[in-house]
């Protein structure tokens, strides 16, 4: 024992240098300090696969991790949409789900906020508008934040819960069903 620590005495601390701060970082810290400034109270989510292939799910799940810390922010997952002020829906929309998606939307209190996750919620994805599917989720629901991607990142999903808490509730009446806007 006693010789090791003369080795480690002799040859001192070697460590690498501090890593500088990747792109992604800078833009996860940036979007931490406008969700908080912009929030300024908690915010829940109910999360509603409509019919996803759970690709956009994991992607979801990821929010939770210590990198992206979305309880840190006040932001969280809520089981019944009585409790939400956004739902985050996911996966084209199938017959089935369609009626339970319609009720979730109406269970939740106003204001509330709608965000379609993954080109199958934003435009129907691959699987489009069929016999056992509506499409996009814009076509059952109104829609305030589209956020692209098959599965989009944390990083945008973050962007598009900004988008939505700083924009606001969408109009109902909106003719084309398209959403009020696009995250990117």
């Amino acid at each position: 024992m006693l010789h090791v620590l003369r080795q480690i005495a002799r040859t001192g601390i070697k460590t690498e240098p501090w890593p500088s701060p990747a792109t992604e970082n800078v833009e996860v810290e940036r979007l931490h300090t406008q969700i908080r400034r912009t929030l300024g109270r908690a915010l829940t989510i109910r999360e509603v696969d409509a019919g996803s292939c759970n690709g956009c799910e994991l992607e979801i799940h990821a929010l939770g991790n210590p990198y992206y810390n979305l309880e840190g922010l006040g932001i969280r997952f809520v089981a019944s949409p009585r409790h939400a002020d956004m739902l985050l829906v996911t996966g084209p929309v199938s017959k089935h789900m369609a009626i339970a998606l319609k009720r979730t939307y109406d269970a939740t209190p106003d204001p509330k906020l709608v965000v379609a996750v993954g080109d199958c919620g934003c435009t129907g994805g691959i699987f489009g508008e069929s016999y056992a599917s509506f499409g996009r989720v814009a076509n059952v629901i109104p829609v305030d934040v589209a956020v692209p991607g098959c599965p989009p990142t944390p990083t945008a999903l973050l962007r598009g819960i900004l988008a939505a808490i700083t924009a606001g509730p969408a109009a109902a009446d909106r003719a084309d069903g398209a959403p009020r806007s696009q995250a990117v």
